[in-house]
């Protein structure tokens, strides 16, 4: 039984930007995740080890978003994408890292990068 994960709104805070007071004084991120994979095994044992542990998925996405810093959000959506299929049971990821805090000197509500990558 095909299905999905969906981890929504996970916040931390990171050095990522290409300006030097981003990399200095940081600013929060926030990921939305969507795991597809098959849910049937997990629905039948109710074995979280049968499925995809989305505890353990957020520390480890708030791993690299608190870890070595990266210019682009499509870059650092491209690290967490590789955390989401690392899984192998994962057929296909998406990944929206959101940069509310963009230094655009407009009023926006948010800027967002959305990648989506599937097994080959």
């Amino acid at each position: 039984m095909s299905g999905k994960i969906t981890l929504s709104g996970l916040r931390a805070h990171g050095f990522h930007g290409v300006f030097d007071f981003e990399r200095r004084e940081g600013q929060d991120f926030v990921v939305d995740v969507v795991l597809e994979l098959d849910l049937s095994k997990a629905a039948a044992t109710d074995d979280v080890t049968d499925t995809v542990h989305y505890g353990e998925l957020a520390e480890r996405l708030i791993a690299v978003l608190t870890g070595e810093p990266v210019n682009l959000i499509e870059t650092l959506a491209d690290r967490l994408l590789t955390v989401c299929l690392a899984d192998d049971r994962v057929a296909t990821a998406e990944v929206t890292v959101h940069k509310p805090g963009a230094p655009i000197p407009h009023e926006f509500a948010d800027v967002s990068v959305t990648l989506r990558r599937g097994r080959s």
